[in-house]
């Protein structure tokens, strides 16, 4: 069932930049005048305020949802995640090199982004859905202002454009992390991540990332899948490194080991 979506302010006060914002996402606007609970005209709601969060209508709907690199599990992880020797920060190759420039091709809430930047890792983020972009522009722009993370949003930069239509130099490492049809147990895993579900579905096309990725890497491209998922373009990968709950799919191009440094 298609899932439908507008642009609402919180406060008349964010009228202008909620008209602004549905505009150029082609959405509807749509003035709220109930709580959310009553509002059945759509399905969701970008709302927007001092920053830009998404929200479920109708009754029972979870809390809305928005782009934070501050607080919440983000921060956590930033804190306790075990740095260097999680799967994520050896699938790029941070156990063999310290300076890694990183396309982000699938960026999403910029969560895996965050966690390679906090790691030191020069990441640029290409997200082509125009509301999650929106969302990510959001959540990276209100970090900035936060002296905690300054310095590692000052290692992440939103592309203005997709993979596919980046022109320039390539990048050490590209990173893929396509949707997938998710099951039960992952879905009530992430509630906050129905709206993904919702309004976006599966990648369709996620099979065509890998060549594109393989072209515009120097060294390598590193897939992130759920276990049991097959491989990206049906194509073997040089190695894997498995988790709890997903695996890594890593295609070496060449070693990390010795190179120059890339231009962020």
């Amino acid at each position: 069932m298609t899932q439908s979506l507008a642009v609402s302010a919180l406060e008349p006060f964010y009228n202008e930049a909620a008209k602004t914002l549905a505009k150029s996402l082609e959405l509807d606007f749509f003035s709220v005048k109930t709580p959310l609970k009553f509002v059945n005209q759509y399905d969701y709601l970008l709302l927007v305020s001092d920053h830009v969060s998404i929200a479920r209508t109708g009754k029972g709907a979870p809390a809305p949802v928005k782009v934070d690199f501050t607080s919440g599990a983000v921060a956590h992880r930033r804190k306790f995640g075990g740095g260097k020797g999680q799967d994520i920060a050896k699938a790029v190759g941070l156990n063999k090199r310290a300076d890694i420039s990183v396309f982000d091709a699938t960026a999403g809430l910029g969560r895996d982004a965050f966690v390679l930047a906090t790691l030191g890792c020069k990441v640029t983020l290409f997200e082509r859905v125009p509301f999650v972009r929106a969302l990510l522009e959001s959540g990276l722009n209100a970090a900035r202002y936060h002296e905690e993370v300054a310095d590692i949003m000052a290692r992440m930069r939103l592309a203005p454009s997709t993979l596919a239509d980046y022109v320039g130099e390539s990048v050490d490492v590209v990173y893929l992390d396509p949707m997938y049809p998710h099951t039960e147990k992952s879905a009530a895993a992430k509630k906050e991540m129905a709206f993904f579900r919702d309004l976006i579905g599966h990648d369709e096309d996620a099979d065509a990332l890998l060549p594109l990725a393989l072209e515009k890497a120097k060294y390598r491209v590193v897939v992130k899948r759920p276990k049991g998922a097959p491989y990206l373009d049906l194509k073997k990968p040089t190695y894997q490194l498995d988790g709890k709950s997903g695996r890594f799919d890593i295609y070496v191009l060449k070693s990390l080991d010795s190179s120059e440094n890339n231009a962020f």
